[in-house]
Parts: structure tokens; sequence; C-alpha cells
């Protein structure tokens, strides 16, 4: 049981919403990630999806595009993400963290030798947007044996069948797009969720989060009955680079004590 499974058992008990921030590592500066990831605990993150700077994040809208081409520019690639895991997990070795980003540089990594890596800092799982269907399954052996789980995406354009199968094979949590299109949009529709969000929770094992559209406590609010938990990112980045590296950790508690408020009322 690897730290998501132990975060999941411990939501389950006490009947809480799980609620997931993402930022991009390296954004606002690169001093402030461990910092901004330490803020995120203090104001109730159950589990951190840390994103990995990628120069092409087509799922991404120009909010999350704009912070990734910033990290990059500050030197943000894989081996400072590791490290700034591994800076975290120095003081807290419970909160989960998850990477998500983009297939590209974990095959130019190698993904035996990133599983590897990512294991040794700290790192509890990975979520790629642009994995294929047909490669999931021979990735999550990979990362299975590094003790990382695969978190897998579900959309409202993914087929019924294709649906019933990430259900049963999701791991970690299984992480529902709320509408079609990129990240930061606003278009959130919690009666338009709720349907698949049941039908997922009825095959799949983990619990079903709703992401994108999730951009303050009312939004938060609105899914705390339907989903399992929810992951804010647009909304935090932009107030993380409203806040500069300076205020970026003050920002970010600031900015997700009032969701875990909506998210236990």
């Amino acid at each position: 049981m690897n730290r998501i499974d132990t975060r999941v058992a411990e939501l389950r008990a006490s009947r809480r919403k799980a609620l997931i921030p993402f930022f991009t590592a390296g954004d606002p500066g690169l001093e402030s990630t461990v910092p901004v990831m330490h803020a995120l605990v203090a104001a109730g993150a159950d589990l951190i999806e840390l994103g990995v700077p990628f120069s092409d994040p087509m799922a991404d809208g120009p909010v999350i595009q704009r912070s990734s081409e910033r990290a990059l520019a500050r030197g943000a690639g894989i081996r400072y993400v590791l490290e700034a895991v591994r800076g975290f997990r120095a003081t807290d070795n419970e909160t989960p963290v998850v990477l998500m980003g983009y297939l590209n540089p974990i095959e130019m990594r190698g993904a035996e030798r990133f599983a590897q890596e990512a294991s040794a800092a700290g790192v509890d799982g990975l979520l790629l947007v642009d994995l294929p269907p047909e490669e999931a399954l021979d990735a999550r052996a990979i990362f299975n044996r590094h003790g990382l789980a695969l978190v897998l995406l579900a959309a409202p354009t993914t087929s019924p069948d294709r649906l019933e199968r990430i259900a049963r094979e999701a791991q970690g949590y299984l992480y529902y797009v709320s509408f079609a299109g990129v990240t930061g949009a606003d278009s959130l529709r919690p009666a338009d969720v709720a349907e698949r969000v049941a039908g997922l929770q009825r095959t799949a094992t983990v619990p079903v989060v709703v992401g994108f559209g999730v951009k303050d406590a009312a939004s938060a609010a609105a899914l705390a009955p339907i989903a399992d938990g929810v992951v804010v990112g647009s909304a935090l980045v932009t107030a993380l680079d409203h806040a500069g590296v300076a205020g970026a950790a003050t920002a970010a508690q600031a900015f997700l004590a009032p969701l875990r408020s909506a998210l236990d009322t």
C-alpha cells in the first residue's frame, strides 16, 4: 500500500472528499515549489498533483501553457521536479505526490529509469495525459514495479466501453474531466457530470475525482455531493503567478483553504 492508497483509506474512513491541487513545478520560481507544496498541505490538500513542465502541453489551456513555459525558461526539467519532491519529502513523508504531465519527457529519459528515479525521490503516482490506451498496460507494469500508481483520465467523449475499462483498471484515483476542452475553461455543469461520475463509481474501486472547471469554493461545493473529490489547477496557478515567488506560499494557502471548507461543509 503506497501513500495514495493510505490517504484514500483515511478519506473513506472519515467520509471526507479529496482535495487535490495542481500547480507547475518551478512556477512562479524554482525556490517556491517546495514551500508551496507545504502550504497546500497546511491548507487541507489531501494529495498534490505536481505538473512536469513540457514544451507542448496540448491538453492545457493558456494559463498552464504559460506556466510551463515560464518554468522551462528557468530550467525546471525532470531532474528539478524530482529534486523538488525529494526536498518536500525531507519533512513530509505522508502526503501523496502525483506527477502530472506528458509522455515525451519520460520516453526521452527512459520509462524504467524514470520510474526508478521517481520512486526514489518519493513520487507516488503518474498521470500522463497523452498516454495512448494501447500503451497503458505496458507503462503501468513498469511503473508498478517501482511502487508507482498510474492514474487514468476519463472524459465526456470517452466511449462507454472504454469508460468501463478505465474504471476497472484505475489505480490510486480516477480523474474525470468534467467537459471536453482544455484546462482553465469555464464550463463546469455539475448536472452534466453527475450521471457519468455515478457510472464510474459503480465500477471503479478507487475514488472518482473531478477536474477542469473547478476554480473556487462554490464550484468545489457544487461537486461535493457528486464526486469523491475535486482537482483544482488553473485558478491556483493564476493565484501563484500573481503572488510571485515571495508571496507564493501565502497565496497558495489562502487560495486553497476556502475550497477545503466548502468540501467539508
